[in-house]
Formats: structure tokens, C-alpha cells, sequence
């Protein structure tokens, strides 16, 4: 089977407000792996815009952001994903069950909740990192299953 016929993995990033972390996980997998994976991000209880910080860390890293926007995990009742990630245990709490989806809880905290703008940019860029290290990581792991 030629890489162009192989069935794309579906993923689901969940946070609470889905206007930070999720939004940025979602956007780094689809940009590296785009060609291996179908990626989306929800919340729990969605907040009205993607975070302008998240927009901007992004961009920062040439990552691009069209098409992001805050979804209400509601939307995906009954849908089938490969791997279910919480990014948050708020999100974990509350996340409804995905038949047959490998859940996986990677915890970070919420930088659109730092008040300091030097102090939430510096947030922003840590949590960027660090999904970025995970997001390479679930890649590997799965090429070996």
C-alpha cells in the first residue's frame, strides 16, 4: 500500500477553552504531518476566538494558523479518532469516551490565564516547546505501531 493510500490517523486535542494549547497542538501536528494524520482540536466549554498570543506563537515558529478556531467537543459526539490527547485535567475530567481511541493526558498549564504579557508570552513560547518535543513524539511512536 503506496503512502498516498494509506488511511490518515485521526487525532483530537482537548483542552477546556480550546483557545491555547489545543489550538496550537492541533496546528503543529497538521503542519509537520499532515500527509499521516487528520488532526482537530476541541473544548470542553470553548471560548469565543483563538487566543491572539497562541495566533502569534505560532507564526512566530512558521506555523501556519488558517482555519483555526474554538470547537465545542460536542461537535465530535460519535466520531472515531486513532488518538484522543487532554492537554489539561480539567479537560481529562470532563472528556466524553471515544470508542477504540488510544487516550493519552499530556498536561499543560493555561497561559491565556498569566495576567504579565511579558510573563504569558514567555508561557506561550515554553508550552509551544513542549508541544512541539510531544507532538514529534506520538509521531514516532506511532511509525513503530
Amino acid at each position: 500500500m503506496s503512502t498516498s493510500e494509506k488511511r490518515l490517523k485521526r487525532v483530537l486535542f482537548l483542552c477546556s477553552g480550546n483557545s491555547a494549547r489545543s489550538q496550537m497542538a492541533e496546528a503543529l501536528l497538521r503542519h509537520i504531518a499532515a500527509d499521516r494524520f487528520e488532526v482537530v482540536s476541541a473544548g470542553t466549554i470553548p471560548r469565543e476566538h483563538v487566543h491572539p498570543d497562541a495566533i502569534e506563537t505560532l507564526r512566530g515558529n512558521n506555523v501556519p494558523v488558517d482555519g483555526l478556531r474554538p470547537k465545542d467537543v460536542a461537535t465530535f459526539a460519535g466520531a472515531s479518532f486513532d488518538y484522543v490527547i487532554t492537554l489539561c485535567d480539567r479537560a481529562r475530567e470532563r472528556c466524553p469516551t471515544f470508542a477504540f481511541a488510544e487516550m493519552m493526558h499530556w498536561t499543560f498549564p493555561d497561559p491565556a490565564q498569566i495576567l504579565d504579557a511579558t510573563a504569558r508570552t514567555r508561557a506561550f513560547k515554553e508550552i509551544f516547546a513542549g508541544l512541539s518535543q510531544r507532538v514529534r513524539f506520538l509521531i514516532i511512536v506511532d511509525e513503530k505501531m
